[in-house]
């Protein structure tokens, strides 16, 4: 079984960053996609970034420009930087992985709450 441990949530400013790390328990070459999602209560979860095996990386609306997603191989880590940080940005933040063997295989972190206040 596959873990993904988030770490980096907490309580901030409006206006204010943060940045979050998710380290799995595989190897960082051995996913073929690696992202962050987010989850309000009462609202289905939503793509905050998302990083290819391409290095291909891609931003979900509701964050992009204030987002930057990047992977660091010797530290096995993948980070989520979130600048200029909104009220609305205040959410349970989920890593998300997906691995190739004979099928398609996801898995998800048990998730960081950022909470921002104004």
């Amino acid at each position: 079984q596959v873990q993904l441990v988030e770490s980096g949530g907490g309580l901030v400013q409006a206006g204010e960053s943060l940045k979050l790390s998710c380290v799995p328990s595989r190897r960082l070459v051995s996913f073929n996609a690696l992202g962050w999602y987010r989850q309000v209560p009462g609202r289905e979860r939503e793509l905050v970034a998302r990083i290819l095996n391409s290095h291909l990386a891609s931003y979900g609306d509701s964050m992009k420009g204030r987002v930057s997603i990047s992977r660091d191989i010797t530290k096995n880590t993948v980070y989520l930087s979130m600048n200029n940080l909104e009220p609305e940005d205040t959410a349970v933040y989920y890593c998300y992985g997906r691995i190739r063997l004979d099928s398609m295989y996801e898995y998800w972190g048990q998730g960081t709450q950022v909470t921002v206040s104004s």
